[in-house]
């Protein structure tokens, strides 16, 4: 039968623990998978952005010895953020590891082990909902303002850099005519003002524009007769029959990748709305940073930051529970809103 002195054996020491949950595999998530966010990791709570708000204008003729027009200096800007603390813990009691010890040869150890990393680890496990968190803050930061698990805002980055958030577009999806060119004009649109701007975050032949799309919203875009008849006379008339207008999946339209963004099974803890689409950039350097602190525990203070912290918490007077406890410190953002785009379905 297994002991809590179990825990306090070196592999659930705070330090080793961290390592192992750093090494497990988890599944990544679309926006994760992107890798759109530049990591940044810092060794304190704060992180600093210098914005330079350099302006090129044009150059007045002038005559040959006359005195020459004075060039503005780039103006520079310090703002210092602050990251933000997800956590959560699992209590384990003492009568739910005895007689733990697996079939066959595993110890008493081994047995434990694969306990708590099932508590860590497992599919609705302390990271998978750290991760889900995560997920959440980076669709935040790809539409500019990042909301918390209660809907309040944490980071407005379009407030943050003073920038007015750019007005919802119409994509005039009931528009059935494909002679209009309604939807295309509309990409066209899109594109133009992401990299108007882009502030040098846009590298041509490396950066493209990304919409997330809501159900609804995708499903009047695939089945617009422009779009498809767009399709349908070129070789990519398989695409069309194949992969277009499938749920949950992507194709490239205006120089812009349509993605059918799949969220929570709810469609609405970590979604995109059904009439929606959001528009951001990727492949643009430096667009997007998701910086992460060091944990509030000695030893990992001034260290640079990781992605998640393990520890387990012990009842010392009554050695009833044990509780392993999941810790991040991230900070999801966007450098430059005024690339991040919405539009509607009509």
């Amino acid at each position: 039968m297994a002991h809590m002195d179990v825990f306090r054996q070196r592999p659930f020491h705070m330090v080793e623990l961290s390592a192992a949950v750093q090494r497990a595999p988890f599944k990544p998530n679309f926006l994760g998978s992107l890798n759109i966010f530049t990591p940044k990791r810092v060794r304190t709570p704060i992180v600093s952005v210098e914005d330079k708000g350099g302006v090129l204008s044009l150059i007045q003729t002038s005559e040959r010895g006359a005195p020459l027009s004075e060039g503005d200096r780039e103006k520079r800007n310090i703002r210092d953020f602050r990251t933000v603390r997800v956590a959560r813990g699992h209590t384990l009691y003492a009568h739910e590891i005895e007689g733990i010890r697996a079939f066959g040869t595993d110890s008493e150890l081994q047995s434990v082990q694969n306990e708590v990393a099932e508590i860590m680890d497992g599919a609705t496990g302390l990271r998978a909902a750290v991760e889900l968190t995560h997920e959440n803050m980076r669709l935040g930061a790809i539409q500019g303002i990042v909301l918390d698990a209660d809907g309040s805002v944490i980071r407005n980055w379009f407030t943050e850099f003073g920038i007015s958030q750019p007005a919802e577009v119409d994509f005039d999806l009931d528009n059935a005519s494909p002679a209009s060119g309604a939807v295309r004009k509309a990409c066209n649109g899109i594109v133009r003002g992401m990299q108007r701007a882009a502030q040098g975050a846009w590298v041509p032949g490396q950066t493209y524009a990304v919409g997330l799309c809501g159900d609804a919203f995708w499903d009047d875009l695939t089945a617009h007769p422009e779009v498809r008849a767009t399709f349908l006379n070129q070789q990519e008339a398989s695409d069309l029959r194949n992969n277009v207008g499938r749920a949950f999946s992507s194709f490239m339209y205006g120089d812009i990748l349509f993605v059918n963004y799949r969220g929570t099974d709810d469609n609405s803890t970590v979604a995109v709305s059904a009439d929606k689409c959001k528009f951001f950039p990727a492949g643009a350097p430096g667009a997007f940073v998701s910086a992460f602190s060091p944990a509030e525990f000695l030893p990992f203070v001034n260290t640079p930051g990781q992605d998640v912290y393990a520890i387990v918490v012990e009842d010392r007077d009554r050695q009833a529970w044990v509780r392993p406890e999941l810790y991040s410190y991230p900070l999801f953002m966007c450098t430059r809103p005024g690339m991040l785009l919405r539009a509607k379905r009509t």
